[in-house]
Order: C-alpha cells, then sequence, then structure tokens
C-alpha cells in the first residue's frame, strides 16, 4: 500500500483519533495533577505575626503550610516583646500560595548602649534638645550654688556621677545637676559695705582730729 493510500485509509484516520484521543487525556491528566500539586487557584491569607515570638509564628504558619525567613533585628522598641516581630511581608490578611516564605523583622531584646554627650558647662535649655537628639530622656534637675543659673554642673544615673563618653542605654533617664544662680558678686550687698566702710572711715578721721586739736 503506497503513503498516499495509508493516509487515506480508515486505518490511519482511527490510529490518529486514538493518538489524539490520548494526548488530549494525557494534558488533561497532567493538569489536573499540577492543580492538586500546586494549589492553583487556592491561596491562603497571611495571618497577624505581629509581637509573636519566633516559636508561635513559627508554629502559626506551619498549620497553613507557610514558611519564614528572619530578615533582621531592629532597634528596641518598648511597645513590642523583645525578640517578637516588628514587621512582616507579605502583610496580615493578603492571599498568598502554600510554601509561600513570609519575611519577618524582630524587636531587639533591649536598648544598645550609645555615648553620653558633652552636656557639661550648657545651659539647661541647650543641653535638653542635645540629650534628646542623642535617644536619652531628661531626669530630675537639683540645684547648688553656682553663679550661673541652670547650667549643667554635673550628671548621674542610678547614683552614678556620668562623664562625657560614658556608655549609657538608649532611652534612659539622666539627671542634672544645675548652678542655682545665687552664689558671685552682689552689687547692692557690696555698695552697702562700701558705704559703710567710708561711713566708719571719716568717723575716725574726725575723732583723730578733734583729739589732736584738745592737745
Amino acid at each position: 500500500m503506497s503513503l498516499k493510500n495509508f493516509v487515506t485509509s480508515k486505518t490511519f484516520a482511527m490510529q490518529l483519533a486514538i493518538a489524539l484521543v490520548i494526548i488530549i487525556i494525557t494534558v488533561y491528566v497532567a493538569l489536573k495533577w499540577l492543580d492538586n500539586t500546586t494549589n492553583h487557584g487556592q491561596e491562603i491569607p497571611v495571618p497577624n505575626l505581629t509581637k509573636m515570638s519566633v516559636a508561635k509564628a513559627e508554629q502559626s504558619l506551619e498549620t497553613i503550610n507557610l514558611q519564614y525567613v528572619v530578615l533582621d533585628t531592629m532597634d528596641y522598641d518598648k511597645e513590642y516583646p523583645p525578640y517578637s516581630v516588628v514587621q512582616q511581608d507579605p502583610l496580615p490578611n493578603v492571599n498568598v500560595k502554600e510554601n509561600r516564605k513570609i519575611y519577618l523583622k524582630l524587636n531587639a531584646g533591649g536598648y544598645n548602649d550609645i555615648r553620653l554627650p558633652d552636656l557639661i558647662q550648657k545651659t539647661y535649655r541647650q543641653a535638653i534638645p542635645n540629650l534628646q537628639a542623642a535617644g536619652l530622656q531628661e531626669g530630675k534637675k537639683t540645684y547648688k550654688p553656682y553663679l550661673a543659673k541652670d547650667v549643667v554642673l554635673e550628671m548621674w544615673q542610678n547614683g552614678k556621677k556620668l562623664k562625657a563618653g560614658d556608655m549609657v542605654k538608649k532611652a534612659s533617664k539622666i539627671d542634672f545637676v544645675l548652678g542655682d544662680g545665687k552664689t558671685g558678686y552682689n552689687e547692692e550687698s557690696d555698695s552697702e559695705d562700701s558705704t559703710i566702710d567710708k561711713d566708719e572711715e571719716d568717723t575716725g578721721v574726725n575723732a583723730a582730729y578733734e583729739a589732736g586739736n584738745k592737745k
């Protein structure tokens, strides 16, 4: 049988139809298998992991076939428990597929140490903005005799005297000892003292003059 006759024969047509059916069935089964293995069209809402510990977040994600990756540890925030989740990506309630990785940023375990700025001999008004810019807070104020009022003389924390450059915890409070402005040159008092001294001197001179005349 020639090729032309075979192609136009019923046998070829039947074999071609069977082959097409097999191909269609194979493609259908493959697509179904992909749907089942990749959950095509099925999505999972991301849970809210904020303030959870890593262990609790991991448990929450495993139950819904999601994974996690810790990206970074952020500066300590007192609004969150130490080492808890501060940020997550994707955000809560965003729909994702199974096995999607959720990226986490954690809170630090506590405040970092920072260097105390040099505030000695600055006025209180100058010192406070510098203190706050360094990430520290104002504590108690006490005063001691000193010529200049409200000038920073000493810095203290928890009963320990501090100096510029000492390491302290960020966001901690610094106590100040300030000048009271009550010690120093008093013009009115000095004027009164000078007047008294002059009167006493004049009295002494007059007494000596009168004693000389009597002789």
